[in-house]
């Protein structure tokens, strides 16, 4: 079923890169234009920060009572997983396709793969959705009537992220789907652990 799921993913992306990359960015571009201090309070750097804190109270937690709530493993859980494929996106997934961001497409570079020469400040896959998607992935495997509601918040996120001037749609449908993945995967390897 994954492996299907990747297929239809694949093609999707390609055809988002081919026909809708460009031409959504060069309409949306400027939308959010005074808004940027937005990105700040949102960067990645941040993002991460909140969820190893969060993760270090919870290990707190852990060792003063000698136990956590299901629902907080799942969250300790939900942030170990998001951080590292997060990291994984940055360092590998980013640097292997090259797709420049859509501020410099608009302003002139080629929206085309340059691939083994990109740099953790490429567009492709996007990272802000890896991180929020393997959380998800997370509760949504553990918890599945939370399922709607994080679709709805993904789904927000990812038109901020295009409308922000910070990502091409295929960017965020390849992050989605690699973070959702990530998630899902560890949610499952919990499942079998847990019991």
């Amino acid at each position: 079923m994954w492996l299907l799921s990747l297929l239809i993913c694949t093609l999707i992306v390609a055809v988002a890169f081919l026909y809708f990359d460009v031409p959504i960015a060069h309409r949306t571009y400027g939308v959010f234009g005074p808004v940027k201090s937005l990105a700040t309070g949102f960067a990645s750097v941040v993002l991460l920060g909140f969820e190893a804190a969060v993760v270090l109270v919870l290990v707190i937690i852990r060792i003063m009572r000698g136990h956590l709530s299901p629902f907080r493993e799942a969250t300790a859980l939900a942030c170990l997983t998001s951080i590292c494929a997060y990291a994984i996106n940055d360092s590998l997934l980013k640097l292997l396709f090259g797709v420049p961001n859509p501020t410099d497409v608009v302003h002139g570079a080629r929206h085309v793969l340059h691939l083994l020469n990109g740099s953790s400040g490429s567009s492709f896959p996007s990272g802000h959705m890896v991180l929020a998607g393997a959380f998800a992935g997370v509760f949504m495997r553990l918890y599945r009537s939370s399922t709607l509601l994080l679709s709805v918040l993904l789904l927000i996120a990812a038109v901020l992220l295009i409308l922000g001037d910070w990502h091409f749609l295929s960017d965020i449908i390849a992050g989605t789907f690699v973070g959702v993945s990530t998630g899902l995967l560890a949610g499952e390897v919990w499942l079998v652990h847990s019991k």
